[in-house]
């Protein structure tokens, strides 16, 4: 007999070992984003529900999801907060079910306007009338069942293959970041890319944070791509449970003709086959961004779409996130165009209603 609980990551053994067991176990499930989250975003708080045997205690099935509250953006609760990839935590529908059952009771209770979850493997929730489906983004990622090697034979020859062998002719170096000046470093690229992307700007005290928890446990790993002493570019990596995925990335504009990018990319196939994953992940990806969606499908990328799915009180609500919207034009126009101060104190707005 299996019974729901609300469980605290933080204070419950039980929630990272079965993180950890669980097929679809991810970075962002691990209590460590609970920590991560509720420390940068005050308006975040999570609610970690669990499927639990009755007799043995074990826990069966899980969703965590995070209370997101904002006066300009809606409460509402989300699974999971900054993740590109996050799944419930279930391995049937009929666990799902009961789930999402305790999740519309939370909300209900709450009085969150809407629920919002990312799925990438669980099992469909499309025969639920009270979801709204959205396939907007895609998923590119490579299986690492063969040699790097053998798997570059599958590059696009001149956009990968020879960019990766200019960018090695040309000096530059591919290092396993190890400190906070490399952190730094980083950083003020990553800052210059979102800003020339028109991202919102993202206090340093979270990539920090997110550095702090989960290096020292391998789950995150930073290559650099250097000149000599200089910084050329950088790709932040998530690892856990057979996956190896690039989530943030930052480039000195300089070095454009240099490849960096190719390079990182490369080295960073090499080191998740060396670590034994199962799976290379290139991130999300809109698919209006078509020099992105070329770039990915020239590594011999496999390609899904990531679901995303939206249940609300309110007939007729539409929460899906429409990048060509006007809201999304205007904060990318504000980020682009405003001096660095104006773009930090616009980005640090921003985060205070982000989820």
């Amino acid at each position: 007999m299996n019974h729901i609980i609300s469980i605290d990551p933080d204070k419950d053994p039980r929630w990272d070992r079965f993180v950890g067991n669980h097929p679809l176990g991810w970075v962002v499930h691990l209590s460590g984003w609970k920590k991560l989250l509720e420390r940068c975003f005050p308006h975040m708080k999570g609610h970690y529900l669990a499927l639990c045997n009755s007799a043995t205690h074990e826990l069966k099935a899980a969703l965590p999801l995070f209370e997101v509250r904002s006066w300009l953006t809606g409460n509402r609760l989300v699974s999971i907060p900054m993740a590109q990839l996050s799944d419930p935590l279930v391995e049937s529908k009929d666990d799902l079910s009961i789930l999402m059952e305790a999740a519309f009771q939370l909300s209900q209770r709450l009085h969150t306007s809407h629920i919002e979850l990312r799925t990438f493997h669980a099992p469909s929730l499309e025969n639920d009338k009270r979801l709204r489906a959205d396939e907007f983004y895609k998923h590119h990622f490579i299986p690492l069942d063969k040699e790097p090697e053998a798997l570059k034979k599958s590059f696009h020859n001149k956009a990968i293959n020879q960019a990766i062998h200019r960018a090695a002719r040309k000096g530059l170096k591919v290092k396993i970041a190890n400190n906070e000046g490399d952190l730094k470093a980083f950083y003020r690229l990553f800052m210059q890319t979102r800003k020339s992307l028109g991202v919102p700007y993202m206090p340093y005290r979270l990539l920090k944070s997110l550095w702090d928890i989960f290096y020292p446990r391998n789950r995150v790993i930073l290559l650099l791509a250097q000149k000599e002493d200089r910084t050329a570019s950088g790709i932040l990596f998530f690892q856990f449970n057979g996956r190896f995925s690039a989530e943030w990335e930052g480039w000195d504009r300089e070095f454009s003709t240099y490849n960096p990018n190719h390079l990182i990319f490369w080295e960073g196939i090499n080191l998740a086959y060396q670590n034994g994953n199962r799976i290379f992940d290139f991130g999300i990806t809109d698919p209006n961004n078509e020099g992105l969606v070329l770039f990915k499908n020239r590594w011999g990328t496999e390609v899904m779409n990531l679901h995303r799915y939206y249940y609300s009180e309110e007939p007729g609500g539409n929460f899906i996130e429409d990048e060509k919207s006007i809201k999304n034009k205007l904060v990318e126009g504000i980020c682009k165009c405003s001096p660095d101060f104006i773009y930090r104190q616009f980005g640090n707005f921003c985060f205070r209603h982000m989820g």
